[in-house]
């Protein structure tokens, strides 16, 4: 199942941003719960209720995404054609309410992402004992997951089969693309929602960060120096970048994993994409998509091959 790229839709930019934005996202209806945290803090993940026995796909989604991004809308879809249930847990603050823990999230999040998934896991198996359960994350969310299929290596045997899309595998050189000439748009957008978040942050916690520097960010290498690598552990940028970076762990997971990334992926050139891998991963890697792109069809295209190709490979590797 080859992804070709329409046509009408040419380069990495248009394939980004006009699936993100002018297709149309199908509804499905979910179901939300609030879960208490370890930390006394909460995330919303919202649930698709499938039929009994079949399988479940936890997905988690992207920064600054939630349930209603695109390709979370299309997963869902998916799943409901075909009877599965689905999970999308919230990233703390990206659930339309603000978190109560002086803390957000990041791209290597693996113990949250661990947390989540463990419980998951029990709490569909008790509903839906011998389902297949499955694990999917987009961008920073795929970035997350791998981190926690490595660390977590057979640990991580709960899951069946795990599939990671346009991840920042490399956050470096994921960093320096969208600091630069028309990847700007991009990080413009990133920082128009996670500056008012954090003004919101300050005023639960003042003095959490230095509100000046925060407000004065222009890219996310200044950004996540301020804010992402001080609240989650980081001595700076440069720390997370490289300890986060999920390419340093393709090597130790030990579950079945697609990893799917575009070569003209605007937030990941092709040229600084991992060629190395464990033996259970499938390193998937398209000359065009753009990021969590992957339209389809005519114009004005639909959303179905992304979630196609998850699944399928969902069931053909577990």
């Amino acid at each position: 199942m080859k992804y070709l790229s329409p046509r009408w839709l040419p380069g990495g930019h248009l394939q980004t941003i006009y699936p993100a934005l002018f297709i149309s996202k199908p509804v499905t209806p979910l179901r939300r719960e609030r879960w208490t945290t370890p930390d006394n803090d909460f995330i919303d993940i919202d649930f698709l209720d499938g039929e009994p026995g079949k399988p479940m796909v936890v997905l988690f989604h992207g920064l600054e995404g939630s349930s209603d991004s695109h390709y979370a809308r299309a997963m869902m879809a998916a799943l409901r054609e075909r009877g599965w249930s689905g999970a999308i847990p919230h990233f703390r603050g990206c659930s339309g309410e603000l978190n109560q823990a002086p803390r957000f999230y990041h791209s290597g999040d693996s113990h949250e992402i661990g947390w989540i998934i463990e419980r998951l896991y029990q709490q569909f198996h008790h509903r839906h004992d011998g389902g297949k359960f499955y694990a999917a994350g987009v961008s920073l969310g795929g970035n997350a997951l791998l981190r926690w299929l490595g660390e977590s290596q057979h640990h991580a045997d709960i899951v069946n089969a795990a599939c990671a899309v346009s991840a920042p595998l490399d956050l470096a050189q994921g960093g320096a693309s969208l600091s630069s000439g028309f990847n700007m748009i991009y990080t413009r957008m990133f920082l128009k929602t996670l500056k008012p978040k954090c003004l919101k942050k300050l005023e639960q916690f003042p003095g959490l960060f230095n509100k000046t520097a925060m407000l004065e960010a222009k890219d996310l290498y200044e950004f996540d120096n301020v804010v992402t690598a001080p609240l989650h552990g980081y001595l700076d940028t440069d720390d997370y970048w490289h300890r986060a970076s999920a390419k340093h762990i393709l090597g130790d997971i030990t579950v079945p994993t697609l990893v799917l990334n575009a070569k003209n992926d605007p937030f990941l050139p092709g040229q600084h994409l991992p060629t190395h891998a464990a033996k259970c991963v499938t390193l998937e890697y398209p000359d065009h998509g753009g990021h969590v792109g992957f339209a389809a069809g005519s114009v004005p295209g639909h959303l179905n091959w992304l979630p196609q190709k998850m699944l399928n490979f969902f069931e053909a590797n577990s």
